[in-house]
């Protein structure tokens, strides 16, 4: 093998020396090194499994957001409805109240017109018995023909429509 240039005592010292170093590292380095990598994959992977649990999580707080945003739009429109509705019933209540009040009104206008009414037709006769008994006297103390007769009953129309209008 010298003839190739090996020289076979050095070749085995390099050999020996190369596993020593070898086993050496593998005792030294590779176990160490091996274990951080080993770590480090395990916290990405817990890392991996969060985030995921994390993206999980937000996914479903998100459509509980959804459901609850949902849920309270029905709710408003529920109270929207509902306060339509009462302002109907009151509008409804307010004008049958009104028009209560106005028939009550319209009534008691009547009545009193009616009264009055009946106040005016009263003095009317008041005043028209107070003519004819005047005019009567007129005609019994004065004679009875005809002609007289209508004069003083114009007469005592006329002095009664003139004290009506003072």
């Amino acid at each position: 093998m010298e003839a190739l240039g090996i020289n076979l005592p050095g070749l085995v010292t390099q050999l020996v020396s190369f596993l020593i170093l070898f086993v050496v590292l593998v005792k030294l380095l590779y176990g160490p090194i091996q274990k951080t990598l080993n770590e480090r994959t395990e916290r990405i992977r817990e890392s991996l499994e969060a985030a995921d649990r994390a993206k999980e999580e937000a996914a479903s707080s998100a459509e509980r957001v959804e459901a609850e945003i949902a849920t309270a739009r029905v709710e408003g429109q529920q109270l929207i409805a509902e306060a339509r509705d009462a302002a109907g019933r009151y509008r409804e209540e307010q004008e049958g109240r009104a028009r209560t009040e106005a028939d009550a009104l319209i009534e008691r206008a009547r009545a009193e017109i009616g009264r009055e009414r009946d106040a005016a037709i009263e003095q009317v006769r008041l005043e028209f018995s107070g003519l004819a008994i005047s005019a009567a006297e007129r005609i019994v103390n004065k004679s009875l023909d005809e002609t007289t007769h209508r004069e003083l009953i114009e007469s005592a129309l006329r002095e009664g429509l003139e004290d009506r209008k003072n």
